[in-house]
């Protein structure tokens, strides 16, 4: 027994022709796609970017060591970057937030000033003008700039709470810090982790730029190799080699977030907690009691 096709305002069942030219349309793009990561496998066979010359430095284990290394400078920088960020974005966030004029104005142009400033810039400029080492130059650099991104994330969550959560916690005597951390932050953080998340992401990719100012961090490592004239510059193994770490290091912190998220959703502090059937209150005085049947 088949059941009658229904529509709805937002969305219509596509009918066997629109079905049989998505089909078309998903075949097409499927061979389109084949084809061109057959095109690109052609040139770098053709290239000679899978000789054994090109590969050989692998299987070293002074290589395999360096890119080590280089992998836990990376880490190491993102890692300090990281709760840095946080800590900078929280505390120019609540800034945002004061009801002092001048604090949130000087809160304001801090984190307009290190967003629109280039990371880069702001990495040369600590390195170079103030003469820091390469790891606290970077670390610096990445803190300012994803710490003021990170500001108006918390900013703008916060905001995101409905207004009737605040003014009830207000009627119920809470001061405004009780407010913030009971009420408002805890209901925020659901809608800020995936830009929080997306955020450091990004940080995790800016540690790239400490090979700019000698930080001897994964790209750099890769960039020794790949410059390497005894192996034939392989430039594109070691890209090959780098580019899946770095994809698995992002896809990492998102399975992570996922991971915070359905945690945060089986708390018994934020689930719904079941309510008793209503029952026969204490009667007033001079109430009178209904007769039983």
């Amino acid at each position: 027994m088949t059941t009658p096709m229904t529509t709805t305002a937002l969305y219509d069942i596509p009918g066997p022709r629109t079905r049989q030219r998505h089909r078309l349309y998903g075949l097409a793009s499927t061979v389109a796609i084949l084809a061109l990561l057959g095109w690109i496998i052609y040139l770098l066979f053709s290239t000679g970017q899978f000789t054994a010359a090109k590969w050989t430095p692998f299987t070293y284990k002074g290589i395999q060591e360096l890119l080590l290394t280089g992998l836990g400078n990376t880490l190491r920088a993102f890692g300090i970057a990281a709760v840095l960020s946080l800590v900078l974005g929280a505390v120019l966030a609540t800034g945002q937030l004061s009801e002092h004029r001048l604090v949130r104005w000087v809160s304001t142009v801090l984190v307009e000033f290190f967003r629109a400033m280039p990371v880069l810039v702001m990495i040369f400029f600590i390195y170079v003008a103030l003469k820091v080492d390469p790891l606290p130059a970077l670390v610096a650099g990445l803190t300012l700039y994803n710490g003021s991104v990170l500001a108006e994330v918390f900013r703008t969550g916060v905001h995101s709470v409905d207004r009737g959560q605040r003014e009830a916690a207000y009627a119920l005597g809470m001061r405004k810090t009780q407010v913030m951390t009971h009420v408002l932050v805890p209901q925020a953080v659901r809608a800020m982790l995936p830009a929080i998340i997306s955020q450091l992401v990004v940080a995790l990719k800016d540690t790239s730029l400490g090979y700019l100012i000698t930080y001897e961090e994964f790209l750099h490592a890769g960039k020794l190799i790949a410059s390497n004239l005894d192996y034939g510059l392989p430039f594109i193994p070691v890209v090959m080699i780098i580019s899946p770490i770095y994809i698995g290091m992002c896809m990492l912190l998102s399975w992570l977030a996922n991971w915070v998220s359905k945690r945060q959703r089986r708390n018994p502090k934020v689930e719904a907690a079941e309510v008793a059937a209503p029952e026969p209150g204490t009667l007033l005085p001079g109430a009178h009691q209904p007769p039983k049947e």
